[in-house]
């Protein structure tokens, strides 16, 4: 009697801290950490990346916004921007099958540990949040073999980007496979992914904001320039731990995932399409890391969720708490130390 008495006390508090990390306090908690974070990081003097390349005609450098209060706080509102778009993704199209607040609490978790991408409006913000919004037409797309509107509207979106960033082509890759899961793309599909590759230069040409002359090659390091560096970067260690764990997940998930409806695995193909491309994007220019990291931790973020809703405990209760203390330990070294 007593044995299961203690079982069933046992099982009760295992679900209690269940639900309390998939739930909406949590992430309500994380939000506020992230807020908070970002004020104390920019009170010590956190200075924001300083992205070496620009876009096709113009440059959207960190400091995109003059006050850097103002840009603090803009930036912090795309972030938010960005979670809850995710969270209304989930409740629509349900790619992690449990109801989880758990992969938004994770992306603020995995901006915390950041700091500089915190404190200053910048185009890795304005890449999380375009691939987000973006997201939400393409899945909305499955099977419609008469979305050519969508593939027009999602490729002019990124192209548009890549005028005041090149990051913003490592998207087309990932869009231009999603777009042939989902099952959207034809012939029609190709010449509407023409059009809306022209249409941005074309508008922006003939309004006179830009001309050919204008053209700004673009700079790129690869990861191999840092690798040998003494002391190692905090920034370098974030990088690899973060992509090293996104892959690592999206191949146990997969494994799970491979076995859900048409649909829900398509989509989850997606966000994996997205993470090869940003951990690629990374090796091949990590100069611009200020820009691929935001991306890559929203990406990782969903594939945390998705383990955490398909392990058992106490292993996925071990995952968000080293999560939680990764994070915070990143964030403390980056700010506080001498």
């Amino acid at each position: 009697m007593f044995k299961l008495f203690f079982s069933l006390e046992e099982m009760t508090t295992r679900e209690h801290i269940n639900e309390y990390f998939n739930g909406r306090p949590f992430m309500i908690l994380c939000a506020l950490a992230l807020m908070v974070a970002t004020a104390v990081a920019l009170s010590m003097g956190v200075q924001p990346h300083v992205d070496e390349s620009s876009g096709i005609f113009f440059k959207l450098q960190g400091t995109a916004i003059g006050s850097p209060a103002l840009s603090a706080a803009v930036n912090v509102l795309c972030l938010l921007v960005t979670g809850g778009i995710v969270l209304a993704l989930n409740k629509v199209f349900s790619y992690v099958r449990l109801v989880t607040h758990l992969m938004v609490s994770a992306f603020f978790l995995l901006q915390m540990a950041n700091p500089s991408g915190l404190v200053a409006y910048n185009a890795g913000t304005l890449l999380s949040l375009v691939t987000a919004m973006a997201t939400l037409p393409l899945f909305a797309a499955f099977q419609d073999r008469h979305s050519q509107r969508i593939i027009f509207l999602i490729i002019a979106l990124v192209v548009t980007g890549s005028m005041f960033h090149y990051g913003f082509l490592m998207l087309l890759p990932a869009f231009l496979l999603g777009f042939f899961n989902m099952g959207v793309f034809n012939l029609k599909g190709l010449l509407a992914m023409l059009f809306g590759i022209i249409t941005p230069f074309w508008i922006v040409m003939g309004l006179g904001l830009a001309a050919p002359a204008d053209f700004i090659a673009p700079h790129m390091h690869g990861i191999w320039t840092v690798m040998g560096q003494t002391p190692v970067s905090l920034l370098l260690v974030l990088s690899l731990v973060t992509s090293v764990v996104g892959i690592v997940l999206a191949v146990i998930n997969l494994m799970t995932i491979m076995k859900y409806r048409m649909q829900t695995r398509v989509n989850n193909y997606f966000f994996v399409f997205v993470l090869v491309s940003m951990v690629i994007a990374l090796c091949v220019d990590y100069s611009d890391v200020g820009v691929f990291l935001p991306l890559l931790s929203l990406m990782v973020s969903i594939q945390i969720a998705h383990a955490h809703t398909l392990g058992r405990a106490p292993l996925r209760y071990v995952l968000i708490l080293l999560l939680m203390a990764g994070c915070i330990a990143f964030y403390a070294l980056n700010v506080f130390r001498p």
